[in-house]
């Protein structure tokens, strides 16, 4: 542990939490390797030269698995509480537990949504903006997350739900025993790619299209309608289209009435208004 005078107690604590066991999902239990170094960064920049600059600014914690390191701020960081702050340490020990448990390169994606899942860190009630995603051409495909992560804040958290749904996908659609199955096929055949072939029957593919209905049938419009915020901004959404066409309505109505205004003749002085008779036919 490696840590500042005046955050001893913090160290404590952080230590304590980072050896009890935990719940991970295919492995039983476990928590972060004997040799694992936890530094707690005093400031902002300290938390980036920790990191080697790497780190984007909204990020609450690093893990450098093949360092054994993981980096975490010991300074208050804004709308993050109690709770957050430990699921992020969850969350960066599950990346130390995967990388020692499983062989060869993990891809970003499970590595990524498996910490979610394992770290209680993802929140199932957000999915439907993953469906929104879908519908609108702006969820990447899990192949494409493997070259970079998105830096942007929006972005990245969309990338770490989407991971997290195909992950606890795999979970639903196998079981706990077949998921288990599928972690014991993956140290078997050195891949997930094999892993998924002799699990499931199927490619990576044909399961990320599974995954895709998945989503658009278990992350449906009722799960939308449950997320209040979505429910203020779809009612002002049908707001603003019942708006536009009656704005433009009343507009039409007040230059055809200005015509007409202008088609009178002046009032007279009198106050005596004159009636003119409508036009005869001709007949």
């Amino acid at each position: 542990m490696i840590h500042a005078p005046r955050h001893a107690a913090l160290a404590r604590e952080v230590m304590a939490r980072a050896v009890a066991p935990m719940p991970l999902p295919g492995f039983g239990r476990g928590a972060a390797p004997e040799s694992t170094t936890i530094v707690l960064a005093t400031s902002p920049r300290a938390f980036s030269a920790a990191t080697g600059g790497r780190t984007p600014e909204w990020a609450g914690g690093v893990a450098m698995p093949y360092e054994r390191t993981i980096v975490i701020p010991a300074y208050p960081v804004p709308g993050v509480d109690r709770r957050q702050a430990d699921a992020t340490l969850r969350h960066e020990i599950v990346h130390l537990v995967l990388h020692e448990r499983l062989p060869g390169t993990i891809p970003r994606w499970f590595d990524e949504g498996y910490a979610e899942v394992a770290s209680g860190s993802w929140n199932a009630d957000e999915a439907w903006a993953l469906r929104v995603a879908f519908m609108l051409g702006r969820a990447p495909p899990l192949d494409s997350l493997e070259l970079a992560w998105p830096a942007g804040e929006g972005q990245a958290r969309l990338a770490y739900l989407l991971s997290a749904t195909m992950v606890d996908h795999l979970r639903r659609r196998a079981g706990e025993r077949g998921f288990q199955l599928l972690l014991h096929n993956w140290r078997r055949l050195g891949t997930l790619d094999a892993a998924i072939r002799e699990t499931f029957a199927m490619t990576p593919g044909q399961l990320e299209d599974e995954w895709k209905k998945a989503v658009r049938s278990r992350y449906g419009w009722l799960q939308m309608g449950a997320n209040v915020g979505a429910v203020w901004g779809l009612a002002l959404l049908l707001a603003l289209v019942a708006w536009i066409p009656r704005r433009r309505r009343n507009r039409a109505r007040v230059a055809e009435m200005e015509r007409e205004y202008h088609m009178l003749p002046a009032p007279r002085e009198d106050g005596v208004n004159v009636e003119y008779p409508l036009a005869e036919d001709d007949d």
